[in-house]
């Protein structure tokens, strides 16, 4: 079975960044094995090699603190990954801003760390903004909201608004979900079916059509058979039509 993606490593916790560093890597490898709200903090700052059990209080001043410092690092990396691929979103057509985004997103499988973060975004609430047209704090001006925002121009013809902007965020979580997956099989050896390159472009397909189907309700309904003329496949009114002519 294919796979081609790298399997290299992230940081070492143990290792000679910072101790807060050592911290958020610590948190990734947990909260990807453990879950977010499963893992220890205790077995956090074990894994950073910190003897003080108020480590992640001191540093981030709680797990929430910890896990938003946790997905701000995985944000910066896919917003320099958007910036090589698409730095200017503006104008671009659909499937060009679905394979920019799903690639720069996908870049976060060449590493372990990667994998850990991508398994850990899909495990807390998906809240970018774009149903109310308003991003997420940690999303304000980034390269990502504006790609994203750009994913409705071209279906402004196709959709109306309400649904433009729920496929959208449909779409949004569809990629974090497949992505998280394939971070897990990647995580635990497992072979996949089909190679990176093929996967990608398949969900790229697959998110291109979710966006641009007919909404529903933009098809005529199906025929119905007149039941009300005796002769047309109507069965009481053939018992009927008897009925009388024995009477």
């Amino acid at each position: 079975m294919a796979r081609d993606m790298a399997t290299t490593s992230g940081a070492d916790p143990t290792g000679t960044g910072t101790t807060r560093d050592r911290l958020i890597r610590s948190a990734e490898q947990q909260f990807a094995a453990q879950g977010v709200h499963g893992a220890q903090l205790r077995e956090v700052v074990r894994g950073a090699g910190q003897a003080n059990p108020s480590a992640v209080q001191y540093h981030f001043g709680s797990r929430e603190g910890l896990l938003d410092a946790v997905m701000a690092e995985r944000q910066h990396r896919t917003e320099r990954a958007l910036a090589e691929r698409l730095p200017e979103p503006e104008g671009r057509p659909l499937a060009e801003l679905l394979g920019a985004l799903i690639d720069a997103e996908a870049t976060e499988l060449r590493t372990e760390r990667g994998r850990d973060c991508l398994r850990i975004s899909t495990q807390v609430s998906h809240d970018s903004g774009i149903r109310e047209r308003r991003p997420h704090p940690g999303l304000a001006g980034s390269r990502y909201w504006r790609l994203i925002s750009e994913l409705e121009a071209p279906l402004v013809e196709l959709l109306p608004e309400p649904v433009r902007l729920e496929r959208i965020d449909l779409v949004l979580t569809l990629i974090g979900a497949a992505l998280a997956e394939r971070a897990r099989q990647l995580a635990a050896g497992e072979p996949t079916l089909t190679a990176d390159g093929g996967y990608l472009a398949d969900l790229v397909s697959v998110c291109h059509a979710a966006l641009t189907a007919p909404p529903a309700g933009a098809h005529p309904a199906p025929a119905r058979p007149n039941h009300s003329a005796p002769g047309a496949g109507d069965a009481s009114g053939v018992h009927h039509e008897n009925a009388r002519s024995k009477s």
